[in-house]
Order: structure tokens, then C-alpha cells, then sequence
């Protein structure tokens, strides 16, 4: 029962924990609204790849970063996902309003960077050639258990994201999840930065989403080592510490999925 317990315990040191890139959070600690399309590069063994990241950085350059409308936006890849072929698309917004006003000012600055519709079309062809039709979206709400970014970062970045099932069954309390953010996640000097974020719209009403940001993979394993100490002091009874991890999981049905993302600091907002 012993290790059934630390089991459980080192599951909920990597799962509670995305936004995806540094989220912000308002300073009222107001919730922000994120949203995540899941895209899917060509499978079309002609594409040429070569000027993504030039052709991205453009639009970046010329709509993305001045839509003030957007507080953050970021790209991520596939590093460890049962899919190599996704990749992130992951935007910002303070108000669910501001998600619709975004996209009439995305159209605004697109006409203004490219005034020639035909030009403006061949960017936007050349743009979409690189990913398949497939596509699914997503818009979380943020909770107030975040650790942010200190500082935007001129290298990759890893993005440990977890998406677990809420029981919704009214026997878990929300205070264990503070208790134990509080005591062991917001402590562990491995991790940069650290968001939670529940569902808002799409497939999935029970999700909640949580996102670890670290330095390098490497840094997961002296992560868990981390937080083996940090729950041994926090809680240094053997039995408290069982008890308060069957309370924790009652939040949970038990069923969530891991992903690894690497960001691409060249399109970070």
C-alpha cells in the first residue's frame, strides 16, 4: 500500500500542472482565455519545408505581433506525442470577446502587410501548403495555479503537458489541488513555469489541461527526485501523506494523456 501510494503521489507531481508559452494571467488574477488548434504538417512527400519557419516568421512579424488583441501566442512541435505529425498553434486572449475581435483585426493587418490581394493570396496558399486539412480546436479558460515565465527564451523550450478527466462527481475538493500546488509544484526549481487550464469549448467537457515548462528534458527525472522531496516534507507522516493523496485523486476519474511539445522561440509572443 506504501507504493501504491507513492505511485499515485509521483502521478500527481507530473500531471497537475499549459499555456501553452508564457500564458498570462491578469494582475486581478482574472481567468484568460486560451485557445488551441491541433495542425497536422503535409503528408504530401513533395512539400518543401525549407522556408516554414521564414514564411511563418513573417506572418509573426506582420499580423501576429501587432494584433494587440493576442496577450500571447506561441508555436509547438512534436517532441513526445503518439502523433510526430501535430503541431500547436496556441493563442492568448483576455475576454472570449476578443477572440472573435482578433480574428476581424488578423484580417485588417493581413490587407495591410500584403495590399495586393493577388500577392496576399499567394502568401496565404504558400502558408497553407505546409500543413493537411486536418485540424481540431480547442478554448480552455485559465485557473489561478500558475508559476509564469520569468523571461521570453532565445531557445527551445520543453512543454510537459497533462489532460485529465474530472470525476465532476462533487467528492473531490478543489483545496487539495491549492494544498498541493502550494506546498510542492509552485517549489520545485526544475520547473520554469507552470499552468492549469479547464475546458471551455470542444470535445471533451471534463478536461483540464495542465502544462510543466522546463530548461531541457532532462530535467524531468531531477524533477521527480525534486518533488520526492518536497512531498516528504510537506507531508512527513506516512499516513497523512496516503490520506491526502486518495482525497487528491477523488478530483480525478483516473484517465489522462501525456504530451511533450518543444517551442519555437521564434514565434513566441
Amino acid at each position: 500500500m506504501e507504493t501504491q501510494t507513492k505511485n499515485l503521489l509521483m502521478l500527481l507531481a507530473i500531471c497537475f500542472g499549459f499555456t501553452a508559452h508564457g500564458q498570462v494571467v491578469s494582475q486581478a488574477n482574472e481567468p484568460v482565455y486560451i485557445t488551441m488548434t491541433t495542425m497536422h504538417w503535409n503528408k504530401d512527400p513533395e512539400t518543401d519545408f525549407t522556408d516554414w519557419l521564414d514564411t511563418e516568421k513573417e506572418y509573426f512579424d506582420k499580423v501576429t505581433s501587432k494584433n494587440d488583441l493576442i496577450m500571447n501566442s506561441g508555436y509547438y512541435t512534436h517532441y513526445f506525442t503518439p502523433d510526430n505529425s501535430e503541431l500547436l498553434f496556441v493563442n492568448v486572449y483576455k475576454s472570449w470577446e476578443d477572440i472573435e475581435k482578433a480574428q476581424e483585426m488578423e484580417q485588417k493587418l493581413s490587407e495591410e502587410a500584403w495590399p495586393d490581394k493577388e500577392k496576399r493570396q499567394a502568401f496565404f496558399e504558400k502558408q497553407r501548403s505546409y500543413y493537411s486539412r486536418e485540424h481540431s480546436d480547442e478554448i480552455y479558460t485559465s485557473l489561478p495555479y500558475y508559476k509564469d515565465l520569468e523571461a521570453k527564451s532565445d531557445k527551445p523550450l520543453v512543454y510537459y503537458m497533462c489532460k485529465r478527466d474530472m470525476a465532476l462527481d462533487g467528492k473531490g475538493k478543489p483545496e487539495h489541488f491549492k494544498e498541493y500546488f502550494d506546498k510542492v509544484t509552485s517549489k520545485n526549481s526544475k520547473v520554469k513555469a507552470y499552468y492549469t487550464q479547464r475546458h471551455l469549448w470542444g470535445s471533451n467537457g471534463r478536461e483540464l489541461a495542465e502544462v510543466f515548462v522546463f530548461d531541457k528534458l532532462s530535467d524531468l527525472e531531477d524533477f521527480f527526485d525534486e518533488n520526492e522531496k518536497l512531498m516528504a516534507t510537506a507531508w512527513a507522516d506516512e499516513t497523512e501523506r496516503k490520506e491526502f493523496g486518495q482525497e487528491l485523486a477523488k478530483l480525478f476519474t483516473g484517465k489522462h494523456s501525456d504530451y511533450i511539445y518543444q517551442s519555437v522561440p521564434e514565434l513566441q509572443k
